[in-house]
């Protein structure tokens, strides 16, 4: 039914909780770390992350903030405090929901299916400019009603820019969008995955503009 990562350093709980998902139809991918976890975000579409805050290399604060930056995937936080601040911190960051240890697998698994619906009934089943179709449920891309294939970045290249159409990003602002703030590249990445996408779109890569010093923009087709 859906992608979930689940990012959690104690083996014992991330086996609970990957059952319990499976049990409810899920596939799971793990992490033991935020460094892994986000690695696997750039990588994989993800449909909701369930997100410990202890964690070495890079806390739960941490990895909610570069993610909500990466995507707007609906995101469980796991604590093992109360602590009202922790709450509150999380929110900030961007977290959707939140569980305290210990708690029932059961309603982690209940809180899970009623983001995953509330996420799902407030998406548009496609995004259309021009010729070009998105279904971000399939996570498919199509071209004057072909199915054509992209990269993982090339999508999320073009699903940005459908989403946000007539805005112009710089480099750098693409960069940390879709690559986040710890990729080693260069904005060169960006003009590259941009020339292989205009290829792919054919007469409808013009849309995404090149604007001298100032980065690109999808112009929506007259």
């Amino acid at each position: 039914m859906a992608n979930i990562l689940i990012v959690e350093d104690e083996k014992n709980m991330q086996d609970i909780i990957c059952e319990y998902m499976r049990r409810g139809g899920h596939t799971c991918f793990t992490a033991d770390d935020g460094v892994d976890a986000l690695m696997i975000l750039k990588n994989n579409p993800m449909d909701l992350m369930i997100l410990d805050i202890m964690m070495p290399h890079l806390d739960g604060f941490s990895v909610c903030k570069v993610a909500r930056e990466m995507s707007s995937l609906p995101i469980i936080m796991l604590t093992a405090k109360s602590d009202e601040e922790d709450k509150l911190k999380g929110y900030e960051y961007g977290a959707d929901d939140y569980m305290t240890k210990p708690f029932s697998p059961k309603i982690l698994l209940a809180k899970t299916n009623a983001l995953l619906r509330r996420t799902c009934a407030s998406c548009a089943d496609t995004i259309s400019a021009g010729k070009i179709t998105i279904s971000p449920a399939a996570h498919k891309v199509f071209l004057d009603g072909l199915e054509i294939t992209l990269t993982y970045k090339e999508y999320e290249l073009l699903y940005f820019f459908l989403s946000n159409p007539e805005q112009i990003f710089s480099r750098e602002q693409l960069l940390n969008r879709i690559w986040g703030y710890d990729f080693e590249g260069n904005t060169r990445t960006v003009d590259t995955h941009i020339k292989t996408l205009r290829q792919k779109l054919g007469s409808e890569g013009k849309s995404i503009v090149t604007l001298i010093r100032s980065g690109y923009k999808f112009e929506v087709p007259k």
